[in-house]
């Protein structure tokens, strides 16, 4: 396997630290504000619950292992974040459907009415921060954070980059 050392011999340093900054920069300002939206909304939902919240609705009801391993964390880490979405009924717990001994999370209508509000805060955010761009410098920054975000990914599982030319991991 290549060293870091290796990866980086062709390539400008001076480039890689200008993007190593730039995410950095981007990471600090992202938790500064939490991306959160914009008018009452803002900073209204923690990223953590954002996440989950748009994974049950994106999936549909699941088990907290098959939440943890589709969002890249640990069980106990999902049990934690649910527990206060179940508490204020954004999320409810209810029987498998093939086994009702186990137990799915599923996002309630309340839930789905709360993480909309939330999203159409957040589009208003995105549509601010990108004033003046393009359509297209819009699609070409959402492709290749997709993809800078899958290759971190793959790389938290020890998986190896990638193929560009394949399109985003999901």
């Amino acid at each position: 396997m290549p060293t870091s050392q290796d990866m980086t011999t062709d390539l400008d340093p001076g480039l890689l630290d200008a993007l190593q900054h730039q995410v950095a920069v981007f990471a600090r300002r992202a938790e500064q504000t939490r991306l959160g939206g914009t008018g009452q909304l803002r900073n209204s939902m923690d990223r953590a619950a954002y996440l989950l919240l748009n994974r049950l609705d994106q999936e549909g009801p699941m088990g907290v292992k098959a939440l943890a391993a589709g969002m890249g964390i640990d069980s106990s880490t999902v049990t934690r974040q649910v527990a206060p979405l179940v508490d204020t009924g954004l999320v409810k717990r209810t029987s498998h459907p093939e086994d009702g001994r186990a137990v799915v999370l599923q996002l309630s209508p309340r839930g789905l009415a709360r993480l909309e509000e939330v999203r159409t805060s957040r589009r208003a955010l995105m549509a601010q921060v990108t004033d003046g761009w393009t359509q297209t410098e819009r699609e070409s920054f959402c492709t290749l954070l997709t993809r800078f975000n899958s290759a971190l990914s793959a790389r938290q599982a020890g998986l190896p980059p990638a193929d560009p030319e394949a399109g985003p991991a999901s």
